[in-house]
């Protein structure tokens, strides 16, 4: 079906999955429904239902799109979204190693929090190129999901990889886009500004970024991360509204988010890879900042990868990328 037509549909499904659930209902990590646009090739849409675990709710979200949308409707149970945090040490590896200068890829974290990536780097929207430089990552990684404070330390690597602040400090929190516990967020972003003498390599495996795209299609993409390093995957729905996220302070709303499937056995990302940038190889156009990731839903048992469109990180933080 045509963009416009998936559109419409996912609107009316909204709207269904409102009033079904009014009063609203509580934020858990199951028994939701998401719904969005599924990607099924170039200029060639459905309609994406992404439930949570069974519920009332989520099966009369199903029978509403598989309705609407017939066999165009791209129905998965995607278990438990959780923000992607370390809970664990994990086996030493290069990009959990301490670097300088700094890159995409690498473990990064505030002194409360394991580690996550060092998505890329930007400056100051407004302030040409003499604002300095400033590591991008997640909210959850640089921030402690809001507990942070402009100033905090950031350490290089992160705190699981035996990141310290007197050994491996690279800079202080800067930038940060509150977390929403009631309404739905489009972002989790942050930013820390470099220390004086810090270098870095805004190179990615393929090369600089050349800028960002908004994803309309099922392009394939990549990203460099902490956890599961370079990995390959394309993008299977957009627009993605209603995605419920366990984070450790508990559920949090999503709306109009991007999912990445893997490309290989072992998925797209895995804890620790928040915060790395989602980049088309073909073009090296920034699409997504990674946030989240399923427990299933994915083919051969894999998880799914949830990002927050590049754009709307940029507008948020009033940063271009370096």
């Amino acid at each position: 079906m045509e963009l416009q037509t998936a559109r419409e549909i996912k609107a009316e499904l909204r709207r269904r999955t409102t009033a079904l659930a009014a009063p609203p209902r509580p934020h858990t990590p199951t028994g939701g429904v998401a719904v969005g646009v599924c990607v099924v090739g170039p200029r060639t849409y459905g309609v994406a239902v992404r439930t949570f675990g069974t519920s009332e709710l989520a099966q009369a979200v199903v029978e509403a799109g598989r309705e609407l949308a017939g066999d165009q409707c791209d129905v998965r149970d995607v278990g438990v979204v959780r923000a992607h945090t370390v809970t664990q040490q994990w086996d030493p590896a290069d990009l959990q190693q301490r670097h300088r200068p700094l890159r995409p890829g690498l473990s990064v974290s505030h002194l409360d929090v394991t580690a996550g990536t060092i998505g890329g780097f930007v400056v100051p929207a407004s302030d040409g190129d003499g604002g300095g430089v400033l590591v991008l990552s997640n909210n959850h990684v640089l921030a402690d999901s809001d507990r942070g404070r402009p100033g905090d330390v950031i350490v290089q690597p992160g705190v699981a990889d035996g990141g310290a602040p007197a050994a491996d400090r690279i800079g202080v929190l800067d930038g940060v886009v509150a977390l929403d516990e009631v309404a739905p967020n489009l972002v989790d972003a942050a930013t820390a500004r470099l220390d004086d003498g810090v270098e870095m390599s805004a190179d990615y495996p393929g090369g600089p970024l050349t800028g960002w795209v908004a994803v309309t299609d099922d392009v394939a993409v990549e990203k460099a991360g902490r956890t599961t390093g370079l990995t390959q995957g394309r993008v299977s729905a957009i627009e993605i509204d209603g995605i419920s996220v366990q984070y450790p302070s508990g559920v949090l709303e999503f709306d109009d988010q991007i999912e990445v499937t893997g490309g290989g056995r072992d998925g797209f990302s895995s804890g620790g890879d928040s915060g790395s940038v989602v980049y088309r190889p073909d073009t090296m156009q920034a699409v997504g900042l990674l946030f989240a990731g399923s427990d299933t839903g994915g083919p051969d048992g894999q998880g799914l990868t949830y990002c927050n469109p590049i754009g709307t990180v940029l507008e948020k933080l009033g940063v271009r990328f370096a």
